[in-house]
């Protein structure tokens, strides 16, 4: 880059005294000047809009001026997609990615080094947080002077928003990354947590989740270059420090990514993901340079292995449209610990002055470095046997909607049919969380009975077969019990709802003709008084045990979940 390019292009960032950060309205300007300036590097469009009505970007980098999607997917174009600005109040990847995109444009050896690699990037993906700046809203962050709000214009968290899609911006996020399919994503933030002596650590897809042959390879080959590449370019970098007790003393565990969070989604279209999280107590010049150099070593590595892992995405892909078995819940491996060098302070406790409490410190006077404990492996804690197919009745709009944002192949049935022996799930326990989680009841519990029966499906019902790449987004999705379901995220609620009621003077008679009819219902009732003497005094409580578990009243509809499984 020349001298006067150098002080034509710099950012807001390296504008000012490193400790602060780009607006919107000055990071759109910035964007839409280079790709004017640089229309063969540079393709700036928009995409949607957010909740608040905002203009939502995303921007093209080729080294040869090919920016058209159809004709870079049909050439197999490697893609590598970094989204920035998820939280605005963690904003060091809007300002790196604004300086990486300039030198693309000034720095001809720069843009040649891509090769056939796309860099895709949307500059700011949580536009109305980034439009609500001030300087307090992270607690424990040192800098930068002023910044954007965690939350949207609806208060979502959309890190937390990927599957149920309630904003607009994670509609639009769905289309776009679908579209583009990108084969390495990097998704800027920054941590909070305990202290310690590295200023970048990382959240990868969990290698195990991930699974197969690039699980593998993201596991033996990928992280520990990205960590190697880091620590030699004067970055040295961690694991996220997720710590199993109050101190990264005892050691750290790998982050379960559902697929809620940016890494969880990109595995489910097998796309290999990466969370940098700078630390918060680190100088914001210092989180930035570190933040520059991971997006830097992860495309690098991108560019160098592109055909491997391509290839590797493919046969993921093709699994899955084979696969038998479905892992649905995860849980951390505690029995084969791995280590980790660690260079942490020293943990000191005091008496609060605040309450009668010891509170935690961190000294940094006093370092230490040894290695703790890294628990990396996940197991599968629950797996379901793939139906072939799905039967998604068309009443559920909303579900259906979402299927198809991610590029699920399905059919409508042309006529009503009739199904044997489709499997369907009774709903046996649910309970959600005591308070609202991302504006929904997120169901924590679920327990489900499975049987057989007859379906009877009405035209226009969604038909969807599991063998195509999207398997792993369907199932993921549609399973009632897996971690990020749309039933647990309640889209399904209204069948958990018992539609019908009775007045108790009439039923009283109903109830016990129904006990004398119904043998099943009989024994159910004398296990429930045998278990509940407290509530025999309760004629509601009596009585609506009978009218739920009898079946001369039984609604269908009434926890039964909708979604059948075909085979």
């Amino acid at each position: 880059m020349s001298a006067e390019q150098d002080r034509q292009y710099r950012t807001p960032y390296e504008t000012g005294n490193r400790n602060q950060t780009t607006t919107w309205a000055e990071c759109v300007a910035f964007y839409e000047r280079l790709a004017k300036d640089f229309p063969s590097v540079l393709r700036w469009t928009q995409i949607g809009t957010s909740d608040n009505g905002i203009p939502m970007h995303a921007g093209i980098v080729t080294a040869d001026a090919q920016f058209d999607r159809e004709a870079l997917q049909r050439q197999r174009r490697p893609v590598f997609f970094n989204n920035n600005g998820i939280h605005p109040g963690e904003p060091e990847g809007i300002d790196v990615c604004m300086a990486l995109v300039r030198d693309f444009c000034t720095e001809p050896a720069r843009l040649a080094a891509l090769g056939d690699t796309v860099f895709l990037f949307i500059p700011v993906y949580n536009v109305d947080g980034c439009l609500n700046r001030q300087s307090t809203s992270r607690v424990n962050q040192l800098g930068p002077e002023s910044f954007g709000f965690r939350g949207n214009a609806r208060h979502l968290d959309l890190n937390r928003d990927f599957i149920k899609c309630d904003s607009l911006a994670a509609q639009v996020f769905n289309r776009f990354f679908t579209a583009w399919d990108p084969d390495v994503m990097v998704d800027t933030h920054t941590s909070n947590g305990a202290d310690y002596a590295y200023t970048m650590t990382l959240i990868p897809t969990q290698p195990d989740k991930l699974g197969g042959g690039l699980g593998q390879f993201l596991r033996s080959r990928m992280l520990p270059a990205i960590y190697g590449d880091m620590g030699e370019r004067g970055w040295p970098t961690c694991p996220y420090v997720n710590c199993v007790a109050e101190t990264p003393d005892d050691g750290i565990a790998d982050f379960l990514d559902t697929p809620r969070f940016s890494t969880g989604y990109a595995a489910l279209h097998h796309t290999i993901g990466f969370m940098p999280e700078t630390h918060m107590l680190k100088p914001y010049a210092d989180r930035v340079a570190a933040m520059r150099t991971l997006v830097e070593v992860v495309l690098d590595f991108t560019v160098a292995h592109a055909a491997e892992i391509q290839t590797l995405r493919r046969e993921a892909k093709a699994g899955a449209a084979q696969q038998a078995q479905w892992p649905l819940l995860w849980r951390s491996d505690q029995s084969r610990p791995n280590s980790f060098r660690f260079k942490g302070y020293e943990a000191v406790y005091s008496q609060s002055s605040l309450g009668n409490y010891q509170r935690l410190s961190y000294d940094r006077n006093q370092p230490w470095e040894k290695d703790i404990p890294y628990f990396d492996r996940f197991v599968e804690e629950a797996a379901v046997a793939a139906p072939k197919a799905y039967l998604v009745p068309q009443a559920w709009r909303e579900v259906i909607e979402r299927l198809e944002w991610n590029g699920v192949a399905l059919r409508r049935l042309e006529e009503d049919e009739v199904f044997e022996n489709a499997r369907l799930y009774r709903i046996e326990h649910v309970a959600p969380r005591p308070g609202p989680y991302e504006g929904h009841m997120f169901h924590d519990e679920v327990t489900l009975v499975p049987h057989a029966e007859t379906v009877h499906a009405r035209a226009g019902d969604v038909w969807i077969s599991l063998d195509q790449p999207k398997a792993r987004y369907i199932v993921e999705t549609l399973e009632p019990q897996a971690h990020d379901s749309f039933f647990r995220w309640g889209f399904f609620n209204g069948v958990l709802e018992k539609k019908e009621s009775f007045s108790a003077y009439v039923f009283e008679d109903t109830a016990h003709r129904m006990l004398e009819e119904e043998p099943a219902l009989k024994a159910g009732f004398d296990a429930w008084k045998k278990n509940n003497p407290d509530k025999l005094g309760d004629p509601q409580a009596v009585l609506g045990f009978i009218f739920a578990h009898g079946q001369r009243h039984a609604e269908a509809g009434w926890r039964r979940y909708p979604v059948v499984g075909l085979n």
